[in-house]
C-alpha cells in the first residue's frame, strides 16, 4: 500500500513537471513575441488559478503528511522548512479563491519562491553537491541526504516539493497578473 501511494505521488510529480516544462516553454515563447499559446492557457484558467494552486498545495501537503505519518519517514530539517512554506499556502489559496481575491496572489508569491529555494538546496545536499550541516544530521536518521523516496530514477521528496512550488508560483503569478488587469 505505501509503495503504491509513493508511486502515485511520484507519477503526479512527473505530470506536474511536464506542466512546468510546458509553462516554461510557453513563457519563453511569450518573451520572444509568440504570445498566443501562453495567453490562451491563461485565458483557460482565468479565475481558477487560486483554486488550482489550492489543489496543488493540498496534494503536496497531503503527500508530506502521508510520508511522515503513514509511511513513517522522519522529516529532516530541510523538509520542515519546505513544509513551513507549503502549509500556509493551503489555507491562503482556498480563502483567496473563496473571496475571489486574485490580488492576494501577489502577497503569496514569496512563499513558493522561498520553498523552491529550500527544495533546490535540499536536492544539492541529497545529491552530495553540498555537504549537509550538523543540524541536518541531527534532525533525521541519515540527515537531509536520506532518500526516503527514489522513484523513476530521480523523483525524491525534494523533487516533488520543488515541482509543487514551481506550479504554485506559476498559478499565483497568473492570478496576480489577472488581478492587475482587472
Amino acid at each position: 500500500m505505501t509503495h503504491a501511494v509513493v508511486v502515485a505521488l511520484a507519477f503526479l510529480g512527473i505530470v506536474g513537471q511536464v506542466l512546468v516544462g510546458l509553462l516554461l516553454v510557453g513563457g519563453l515563447a511569450w518573451l520572444a513575441g509568440a504570445r498566443a499559446p501562453l495567453d490562451s492557457v491563461r485565458a483557460a484558467i482565468a479565475g481558477h488559478e487560486l483554486l488550482l494552486a489550492f489543489v496543488v498545495t493540498a496534494i503536496a501537503t497531503g503527500g508530506s503528511l502521508f510520508f511522515s505519518e503513514a509511511a513513517g519517514f522522519v522529516p529532516c530539517e530541510l523538509c520542515w522548512f519546505q513544509r513551513i512554506a507549503m502549509y500556509p499556502l493551503l489555507v491562503t489559496t482556498i480563502l483567496a479563491f473563496r473571496y475571489r481575491d486574485r490580488g492576494a496572489a501577489r502577497y503569496l508569491l514569496p512563499l513558493p519562491v522561498a520553498g523552491a529555494g529550500v527544495s533546490v538546496y535540499h536536492l544539492l545536499v541529497e545529491n552530495g553537491v553540498v555537504e549537509q550541516s550538523q543540524a541536518c544530521l541531527a534532525s533525521a536518521p541519515g540527515g537531509c541526504a536520506t532518500r526516503w523516496v527514489d522513484e523513476f530514477g530521480y523523483v525524491t521528496i525534494p523533487t516533488l516539493a520543488l515541482t509543487a512550488f514551481a506550479l504554485v508560483f506559476a498559478l499565483l503569478l497568473s492570478a496576480a497578473r489577472g488581478a492587475s488587469r482587472a
